[in-house]
């Protein structure tokens, strides 16, 4: 690999257009929608016209049916069904937490699945989606890492998880009213915090979001957005300037020792290398600060010491530390902190002047909360012994 060369998985990405079906609009920038519908036989000067209706139809509305796109012409509509369809994931199962969190799982092209978590809040509902069926980077405390990479999703199989989510939750604005006619948003917030490494499927993550954050559709404020990374260097800068969004990094250790186990990317780009490309991002991005995601593993990462460390290894980026207490799941090879120990953890990194909040666990009974994540087909358990073996933590 050259040291220009993208760092993506985009081959493993199946393409939109099946040669033998009809081409499905969910997904397409405004661009390469203008230029299918050109295809199709839209003359030029009309393209731009149609796309706006059909975005406002699809995105806005989230209407599937071309027939009740009563602004396009009878004969139009017809040619737009002869072409084109407007496509979702499969939802094959919805679990509904005790505390209200919910579970999809969703089935894309191929047959594979991923799993999307609505988690509603108080002053809002959170999204998390996945970027990637399965995983590459193997981090030992996440239960997707044990499953293998199979495949990056594509921009429509990433928007259709907040497409899908919406139509769940009955928040499409009937046609002919806007979206806050109805009052606070159910889903106010994405975070690409499910299933796979964002960065390494950067063109489709940043097609869908630039299609969510598009103010004449999903229009969700950049601000409303959150890409998590473990630590992809090359393309942050990427990032910042053609996404825009905020950016939150799985951190969750302080030295390069303990940091490879848990995260093994850092083997290829290290905590010094990580720290010099996120200085950058607030200032490239606009964004207010980087959330540092860190989780309490028992006698692992979570000492006085570590604490102080963190405080100074991060010294000088606007940031918040988002302290996360340890979802078990089958074969973990780590333990939860002690409440305790999570709590003096948090007061050392306040008193140094950081935001610290200790994230609540969601959806624990439903394996919906952080790092729980796995394809319901792809649960063949390691055992505790093999992942610690692994991680060289035996």
């Amino acid at each position: 690999m050259t040291a220009n060369a993208p760092i993506t998985q985009d081959v493993l990405t199946i393409p939109r257009k099946l040669p033998e079906g009809r081409q499905n609009l969910v997904g397409l920038t405004r661009a390469q929608l203008r230029e299918a519908l050109i295809g199709m036989g839209t003359p030029e000067k009309q393209a731009r016209m149609r796309v706006n209706q059909l975005w406002q139809w699809l995105y806005h509305w989230g209407v599937r049916d071309f027939a009740q796109m009563t602004n396009l012409a009878k004969a139009y509509r017809a040619q737009l069904d002869a072409h084109f369809t407007i496509s979702l994931p499969e939802v094959v199962s919805k679990q509904v937490s005790a505390d209200g969190t919910r579970k999809y799982l969703v089935r894309i092209a191929g047959g594979h699945e991923v799993e999307v978590v609505y988690i509603p809040e108080e002053d809002r509902g959170t999204l998390c989606i996945s970027s990637q069926v399965g995983c590459t980077l193997t981090c030992s405390f996440c239960h997707t890492g044990t499953q293998k990479l199979v495949r990056n999703l594509t921009a429509g199989e990433i928007v259709g998880q907040i497409m899908l989510a919406r139509d769940d939750l009955d928040e499409w604005p009937a046609p002919g009213t806007g979206t806050g006619d109805a009052g606070p948003r159910l889903l106010s917030n994405i975070v690409l915090m499910g299933m796979g490494e964002p960065l390494y499927n950067f063109d489709n993550v940043r097609d869908a979001m630039k299609i969510a954050m598009d103010g004449e559709g999903i229009a969700l404020s950049r601000r409303r957005i959150t890409l998590s990374t473990s630590g992809v260097v090359p393309e942050i800068a990427r990032c910042a300037e053609e996404i825009g969004c905020l950016m939150a990094v799985s951190f969750h250790a302080t030295t390069d020792e303990v940091r490879d186990k848990l995260v093994p990317i850092n083997k290829r780009w290290n905590i010094a290398t990580l720290l010099d490309a996120l200085r950058e991002y607030p200032r490239l991005s606009n964004s207010e600060r980087i959330t540092f995601e860190y989780v309490m593993l028992k006698g692992v990462n979570d000492s006085d010491e570590d604490a102080r460390r963190l405080v100074r290894l991060i010294a000088g980026i606007p940031a918040k530390i988002n302290l996360i207490p340890f979802n078990e799941w089958p074969g973990a090879p780590y333990e939860r902190s002690d409440w305790s120990r999570i709590e003096r953890f948090a007061d050392i990194v306040h008193k140094a002047g950081y935001a610290s909040p200790i994230r609540t666990p969601r959806g624990e009974d439903i394996m919906a909360a952080c790092g729980q994540l796995k394809s319901a087909t792809e649960r063949a358990r390691k055992s505790r012994a093999q992942i610690a073996a692994e991680t060289g933590l035996s």
